[in-house]
């Protein structure tokens, strides 16, 4: 009882210890932990209904929107969104009493805790992942079975598919698993989920993508076969700093530190693996991480015809989630208690990290705002020129006045800042200090 009611308190110790990090991590943050693609996500839930782009779906801009119903602005709205996000993702695995203790420890680990912080619509993935999850497992164990066990699988991916694109790989992953597994009572449920999943992304194409974006395909489809080495030096860059559990950003420059940063993550990954190895998975985490790799190895495909990021720990959390729960569960069964240092050194480590490289997202938002506001573009659709190369500061500028004003969209034709619409770095620059990150 004790021992209970011990790992109770520390369950919720690490829950609020992580709450106060994602908001820490967006307050000392210069910009509030907005992205070019946080952007594109703020502006797609401000000028809703009117569809302006479909290169992500409407599920991430559309709970944005929902919480502006209560007051706050497009960005407040995606920090709620975040952090509800969390919440949500613990109350279901304590209320289906499913990897609770793992799902609580995974996201307590500081790459997480900076996904829940940002703009993005990873955080927001991430529980529809755990839900999915969950109803596989239930077929798996027997537990849900027949007609409304497919109904259920198939809605699951659909509602993944409506958060984020890379949800077809969590469809191709249950296809092959299914496959491979066709002797097994599941096996029918989840070939027919994938596929119904995979009907559904095709319906969704023709039907609303290609009826706002007949371009859309065309755009982003682009073959790169000659980039082979890049893509693998990402991969080795992405891979492991996204199972380093302590520091998930690699030094741009290179040095010595890096050598540290991908040292920890490479002997992480050989210890999950030596871990599942002499302790044999069940059949449930055999499946979770044979859609974490899965997913994995497809998101490093599709670069090779699909314009993405350099692969990191963003982009890889919907998978690496997976691998997570299962090597903190081995972890737990072989040294216990200790297992909560790793959480708790990766939540320091992450706090050291915040204070170094601070900036005063609050002061710098209320500089944003004061020029907007004697500008009278507070409310104006705007447009940033950031040049053909896409200056680095020129982008922050932009991020920042988005958190105020996120009708805002980048230029690269010179002509366009004859506009009074039109704001530069220099333009901005000439009559506000923004507090930055010296550590960039």
């Amino acid at each position: 009882m004790r021992r209970k009611l011990l790992e109770n308190r520390i369950h919720i110790g690490l829950v609020a210890a992580t709450v106060v990090m994602i908001i820490l991590r967006i307050l000392l943050n210069e910009k509030g932990r907005v992205t070019p693609d946080s952007i594109r996500f703020m502006r797609t839930s401000h000028v809703f209904p009117v569809i302006d782009n479909t290169t992500t779906p409407l599920g991430y801009p559309l709970s944005i929107k929902f919480f502006t119903l209560f007051g706050w602005g497009e960005f407040w709205a995606s920090k709620v969104v975040g952090i509800l996000a969390l919440i949500a993702m613990i109350y279901l695995a304590k209320r289906a009493k499913f990897y609770l203790r793992e799902t609580i420890i995974v996201c307590s680990l500081f790459s997480f805790v900076s996904i829940f912080a940002a703009t993005l619509s990873e955080a927001l993935m991430l529980p529809f992942v755990f839900v999915f999850l969950y109803v596989a497992r239930l077929q798996i164990i027997g537990q849900s079975i027949g007609f409304p066990a497919f109904i259920q699988l198939s809605f699951s991916l659909i509602l993944l598919y409506l958060v984020r694109y890379p949800a077809v790989f969590f469809m191709g992953g249950l296809l092959l698993f299914g496959l491979i597994n066709y002797r097994k009572h599941y096996s029918k449920n989840f070939i027919g989920a994938a596929l119904t999943g995979f009907l559904f992304v095709a319906l969704y194409k023709v039907m609303f993508i290609d009826h706002f974006n007949p371009e859309y395909l065309g755009n982003v489809i682009e073959l790169k076969i000659s980039s082979t080495s890049q893509f693998m030096t990402e991969f080795f860059r992405g891979m492991t700093t996204a199972f380093n559990p302590f520091i998930h950003i690699a030094k741009p420059g290179g040095g010595i530190v890096n050598f540290a940063i991908f040292g920890v993550g490479i002997l992480n990954i050989v210890f999950a693996a030596i871990l599942f190895i002499r302790n044999k998975p069940s059949e449930t985490e055999w499946f979770l991480v044979f859609i974490g790799v899965t997913g994995i190895v497809c998101t490093f495909l599709v670069q090779f015809v699909y314009v993405v990021d350099a692969l990191d720990y963003r982009l890889l959390a919907p998978f690496t989630f997976l691998i997570w729960l299962v090597y903190f569960k081995k972890l737990y069964q072989v040294f216990g208690k200790l297992t909560y240092l790793v959480p708790a050194i990766s939540l320091l480590t992450g706090l050291i990290f915040i204070f170094l490289s601070r900036g005063n997202f609050l002061e710098n938002r209320r500089a944003a705002a004061n020029f907007l506001n004697q500008e009278k573009l507070r409310d104006a659709p705007l447009k940033f020129y950031r040049g053909e190369d896409s200056n680095f500061s020129a982008t922050q500028i932009a991020e920042l006045l988005s958190t105020v004003n996120p009708n805002i969209r980048f230029t690269e034709n010179p002509k366009d800042t004859l506009q009074k619409t039109t704001l530069t770095a220099h333009k901005v620059l000439r009559k506000i200090k923004i507090d930055t990150n010296k550590f960039q």
